[in-house]
């Protein structure tokens, strides 16, 4: 992570690593992490406002509506990344969300127990530490994908647990380390 560019600072210091338990978000950052596939970060960082617009604010509901001529809408918006694959995967993405939300009662009880309901807290002393994947993430993609999700591979997965706080992956050295424990 580039913490020398302002946007990417405040996302570490303020955003990544923190639990997150509210579906509405978890969506967000499950569509921003498979648009991300490939691409940097910082790329989708700073599309994220134009995302939140074309996704209407990531409302599951209202993306799992989407039609054939609101995907070609996207796919003409320069806000976005303009990959077919990725924005047909966040609408069925959303169905999915969808269904989950039906089968537990809300997203958020199924996605965090493949970490056992709270954050895992790792130790990592420096960045060639911290991995790209783990046992809970290749659980999660697997399942994921059993339920029709798209864009939710392993690593793809682990950047989404790390992101909304299922695992804190900040250094021990670093100021959020100790916070969000």
């Amino acid at each position: 992570m580039n913490l020398d560019d302002p946007l990417m600072r405040a996302y570490h210091d303020e955003e990544w690593g923190v639990p997150v338990h509210e579906d509405r978000k978890t969506f967000e950052f499950l569509v921003l992490e498979g648009a991300q596939a490939g691409l940097s970060w910082s790329t989708i960082l700073n599309k994220r406002e134009n995302y939140r617009r074309a996704f209407a604010n990531f409302e599951p509901k209202k993306v799992a509506a989407f039609d054939e001529r609101r995907v070609k809408r996207l796919l003409a918006d320069s806000g976005i990344v303009r990959n077919r694959r990725k924005v047909e995967s966040a609408v069925s993405n959303a169905r999915a969300f969808l269904e989950v939300q039906d089968e537990y009662g809300d997203f958020d009880s199924y996605i965090w127990s493949f970490v056992g309901g709270g954050p895992i807290r790792n130790r990592r002393r420096s960045l060639s530490q911290i991995p790209v994947t783990s046992p809970e993430a290749k659980k999660m993609s697997a399942d994921l994908v059993k339920r029709g999700f798209k864009f939710v591979g392993p690593t793809i997965c682990y950047s989404h647990m790390q992101a909304v706080g299922m695992v804190n992956d900040h250094l021990v050295s670093c100021f959020r380390y100790s916070e969000l424990n």
